[in-house]
């Protein structure tokens, strides 16, 4: 198994352009939000509280586990971020104008557009193509540079 260091150096080889890098930091969390809706609208038949268990919630606790099995300080910032993302998706749920499965819908595929754009202007393709599992390392990439700028280990 390769370690998260590995991970990150491996992804950023195709992510060296100024540009592609901003696209990055704003498309990688909308496509992690959006996925997370997508999946916070496919409620479960149970409740803990009063509150709807939703399949984002499960596969959140699971993502949580894959970060924290490639860092022991990783996985904080991403169930910081991971539940923030579950909580805008419970009020755009309970009060937003469109539906949260449209509103992520829109969100993915312009989100997408723009990596792909990245890519083109970087020159290289997406680290995805070569393996699934960059999929994962994209938001972790990310939140390695809060990390570094805050002083904080891997």
């Amino acid at each position: 198994m390769k370690t998260l260091e590995q991970w990150l150096g491996e992804y950023g080889e195709s992510h060296q352009n100024e540009t592609n890098k901003t696209i990055h930091w704003i498309c990688v969390p909308a496509i992690f939000f959006s996925v997370v809706g997508l999946l916070y609208g496919i409620k479960l038949p149970f409740e803990i509280s009063g509150y709807h268990i939703n399949v984002a919630m499960v596969v959140m606790l699971l993502v949580i586990i894959y970060y924290a099995s490639l860092s022991g300080t990783l996985w904080i910032g991403m169930l910081l971020f991971g539940a923030f993302c579950l909580l805008i998706c419970h009020f755009i749920e309970i009060r937003f104008f469109v539906p949260l499965w449209l509103f992520c819908i829109i969100v993915f595929v312009i989100a997408w557009v723009g990596q792909f754009y990245g890519h083109k202007v970087e020159g290289k393709k997406p680290s995805f193509l070569k393996d699934l599992q960059f999929l994962m390392i994209g938001p972790a990439w990310l939140m390695s540079f809060i990390y570094r700028k805050l002083g904080i280990k891997l």
